[in-house]
């Protein structure tokens, strides 16, 4: 297994603050999966749903995945909200769950200081039916697919990013790495 973090969990729940934060903390460089997709298509993520489907872009995160397996170690990997799906998950690190209730992810990115435009990146949340029920499809998928699972309802960031470096370093040292 390589020796890379890869944060996974609904959109919106703090992947990628998170992420920062710890590269702040900690000196990793941070790779966002989404960032990497819209780099290698030249064109937002937005858009590739809409020209070319749901089913190339997970072609798209596939080979994200793929690169990442061969091509990265020692770093800290926020993934866009499906990418748990990617077949080689487990190779690429140790997986993180960050985890909150859909309503507190609801509410953080309502409440933010750029709340606007961080709905706006989001466009499933303005149909609150359909994110709430793509909500409950991934919860448990999201669960099997994690080694650890961080729940980050009412936690400040800065016990977020210390809790995710403590537990990583024990479960590195409880398992065959």
């Amino acid at each position: 297994m390589k020796n890379n973090i890869i944060l996974i969990g609904f959109m919106g729940v703090g992947k990628g603050t998170t992420a920062r934060a710890y590269s702040e903390k900690y000196g990793t460089f941070i790779i966002d999966t989404d960032d990497l997709i819209e780099s290698k298509e030249n064109r937002k993520i937005k858009t590739i749903f809409k020209e070319d489907g749901e089913k190339y872009f997970r072609k798209c995160e596939q080979q994200c995945s793929d690169w990442i397996e061969y091509s990265v170690d020692n770093s800290f990997i926020s993934c866009g909200g499906g990418f748990y799906k990617v077949s080689n998950l487990n190779r690429l690190g140790v997986v993180v769950l960050l985890d909150a209730s859909y309503d507190w992810i609801f509410n953080r990115l309502s409440t933010s200081d750029n709340a606007k435009s961080k709905l706006k990146k989001r466009p499933l949340f303005s149909e609150p039916e359909k994110a709430k029920a793509l909500y409950a499809e991934r919860e448990v998928e999201y669960k099997k697919a994690s080694d650890i699972i961080i729940d980050v309802e009412n936690k400040s960031l800065k016990d977020i990013v210390k809790e995710i470096h403590k537990r990583v370093n024990i479960f590195k040292n409880s398992t065959i790495y």
